[in-house]
């Protein structure tokens, strides 16, 4: 098949002899119809070994099941969208190729209606969403079970790829959304639900929070986790000081406030092994918890209640798989760079 590989020099090229994957224990086997770029696919080409296949957004069919899949699980022929861990270990198969490997369990159901390429956007922004809303200590109403008394829960990065389903799934859930972003992107937020929304870069912008929740936010999640976004969001938190689930491992200062990170990745229920800072045992709780959140989405995406980030085609397919400009120049905004596998040379 053909796929874009690491080539061991900080540098990929798309090959077109590479074997096709077969599944494993709990996983399926995709053909890969629309594959999204992410931030760590550029940290991918920096990998030492050779040959390793990059990417983890696809939007696929299944066209083979491997054993242990649990029956009924998932078919052939069914259209699924998700995200693996591409380009780290040959024991997944990134998803820059005609064909990827997925665990069975960490899949979404795809209407109809929705398209391969806008599918292609849902996996790793969603599932992130997902686990910084309701996979930590202080877990926050959901979708299927609504709060009766809406509270304001603060997403940082609204126009993010990790925001914009941050900020329809906290809204769907029943809470008051506020968020910031930059001026450009107000009208997208609002249009995905937000109540409020402020410019990041305002000199003003945590005065403002504080004044629009009263002072008593107690909830944020941050989807940006620089050492300076997370100093604002602290600092937006109410006088009695809150948590805050982040999508880096980031510190706070304020005494009354915890902060939560954990990566997306345990959600795939295999060993990660990121080097000294990021090594985590399969943890079965985050595994059924993915599950979880698939068939949630799941049932939003059939119900028209849940919206992919908008996507920016380019063309040539894998081909231009192979630049990550758009990411490096920062030449992205609220929009995620999909590669169509059949417009490759």
């Amino acid at each position: 098949m053909k796929a874009v590989v690491t080539l061991g020099n900080s540098k990929v090229a798309l090959k077109s002899d590479v074997p096709v994957p077969e599944p494993g224990p709990g996983q399926i086997l995709v053909k890969v119809i629309a594959a999204t770029q992410n931030p760590p696919d550029c940290e991918s080409c920096v990998n030492v070994t050779t040959g390793l296949v990059i990417g983890l957004d696809y939007a696929g069919i299944v066209v083979d099941i491997g054993p242990d899949v649990p029956t009924g699980q998932r078919y052939v022929g069914e259209r699924v969208a998700g995200f693996i861990n591409g380009g780290k270990t040959k024991e997944w198969t990134g998803t820059f190729a005609e064909y990827c490997l997925a665990e069975a369990h960490l899949v979404l159901n795809l209407p109809d209606s929705m398209s391969f390429e806008d599918a292609s956007s849902l996996g790793l922004a969603g599932f992130t969403a997902c686990q910084l809303l309701w996979l930590n200590h202080r877990a926050l109403p959901t979708p299927d079970a609504p709060t009766q008394k809406p509270f304001p829960l603060l997403v940082w990065g609204g126009a993010s790829s990790v925001g914009q389903y941050a900020i329809q799934l906290a809204k769907l859930s029943g809470l008051t959304v506020i968020t910031t972003t930059s001026p450009k992107n107000l009208d997208l937020v609002k249009s995905l639900a937000a109540d409020a929304a402020f410019d990041y870069r305002d000199p003003g912008v945590i005065s403002k929070i504080k004044q629009f929740t009263g002072d008593e936010l107690s909830e944020a999640v941050d989807c940006i986790s620089t050492k300076d976004t997370i100093v604002q969001v602290e600092q937006s938190l109410g006088k009695n000081g809150g948590h805050i689930a982040t999508i880096m491992p980031v510190s706070v200062t304020r005494p009354d406030v915890t902060c939560e990170f954990m990566p997306v990745y345990t959600l795939l229920g295999r060993v990660i092994d990121f080097g000294p800072a990021y090594q985590y045992p399969v943890i079965p709780k985050h595994v059924h918890a993915g599950e979880r959140f698939g068939k949630m989405m799941s049932e939003l995406l059939t119900a028209g209640k849940l919206r992919a980030n908008p996507v920016k085609i380019v063309p040539n397919g894998l081909a231009d798989a192979q630049q990550f400009e758009y990411h490096e120049q920062g030449k992205l905004s609220a929009e995620k760079t999909v590669y169509r596998i059949s417009d490759t040379p």
